[in-house]
């Protein structure tokens, strides 16, 4: 079963009616929720209609299955495809896995981000392009977290997650941040090992687009390293055909991918999007399986990311 719907706050219209959440606290989608069914206006009724018509039709074509979740934070309207679903999140974690970190440093340990980390050749592992070139002299806590999220390195990311207290410490964080549903079980790059029943090291496109809006925009994070974190966001080098490519070039947008082109050919993309100068900013949330023996298809993330943005009225 595909799914999708239009959340929005507005104020009534004559027209077909929508259930939506209104939400309390500073930031647009953010908080207690509680459910309440209002008139939406009938070009919202009509952007919805759409946005279902074209992600089942990409869907077909894509011969998988493809799960978003977007945010508009400047109405609080949103955009959903299969976002209850389960999709195994592969280097897309490596974003709330700095964000933990950059919050222990802050509370419990202060000199984390520039404490040095030392490993040996034994520890390596694939995709690991930073710490690679490092073995003998170390990297500081702040860079293996650069590493992590704008090079995606593998490697780097095993030695963050110690910092945290492993897998189970990331899991310990989304819970933190509300999250019931993410979790983490294995390290990377066993993580990647999914099949359709696998339950670990998943998460769903709603559930993760939340704990980006929170800690890109929201008050998970202090001002100081929420910054930097979507600093390491927008410095990402691995998502220039995902979300990006979906976008208008003159978009700010930082990200952060994943990617398993073995079996069941997954790719991921999240990222916190700014659509102009001073605007409000939007989080999208895309999640894709494929049928096995299909590579990663980053053409279908990119014209998903244009559906939801149509879908929001942004395009």
């Amino acid at each position: 079963m595909r799914h999708l719907c239009i959340h929005r706050l507005a104020t009534a219209l004559p027209a077909t009616t929508l259930v939506i959440s209104l939400l309390s606290g500073g930031v647009p989608g953010v908080g207690p929720a509680s459910a309440a069914t209002v008139v939406a206006a009938p070009m919202a009724v009509s952007r919805e209609a759409q946005v279902r018509k074209d992600l089942r039709r990409l869907e077909v074509s894509f011969k998988g299955r493809i799960g978003a979740y977007a945010i508009d934070t400047a109405t609080g309207t949103s955009v959903t495809y299969r976002a209850d679903e389960r999709f195994p999140l592969l280097s897309t974690f490596k974003a709330p896995l700095c964000a933990a970190v950059l919050r222990k440093a802050r509370i419990s340990e202060p000199g984390l981000m520039s404490k040095l980390v030392t490993w040996t050749a034994a520890d390596m592992k694939p995709n690991s392009p930073v710490t690679e070139k490092h073995v003998e002299n170390g990297l500081t806590v702040a860079q293996l977290c650069e590493a992590a999220v704008t090079l995606s390195d593998g490697t780097a990311s095993n030695l963050l997650l110690k910092q945290i207290g492993g897998p189970a410490g990331l899991t310990e964080y989304f819970r933190t941040l509300k999250d019931p549903i993410s979790r983490m079980d294995r390290r990377h790059p066993e993580l990647n090992d999914w099949t359709p029943k696998e339950k670990r090291d998943t998460t769903t496109p709603a559930a993760i687009g939340r704990d980006l809006l929170v800690l890109t925009t929201g008050k998970a994070l202090r001002a100081e390293d929420r910054k930097q974190l979507n600093a390491w966001l927008l410095a990402n080098r691995t998502g220039a055909e995902r979300i990006r490519a979906g976008l208008p070039r003159a978009w700010t947008i930082g990200d952060r991918t994943g990617t398993n082109s073995d079996g069941f050919g997954g790719g991921n993309d999240i990222a916190v999007i700014w659509p102009g100068k001073g605007a409000a900013p939007i989080i999208m949330a895309i999640y894709t399986t494929r049928t096995p023996g299909l590579a990663t298809d980053n053409k279908a993330i990119a014209k998903t990311a244009t559906i939801l943005a149509r879908g929001l009225g942004k395009l």
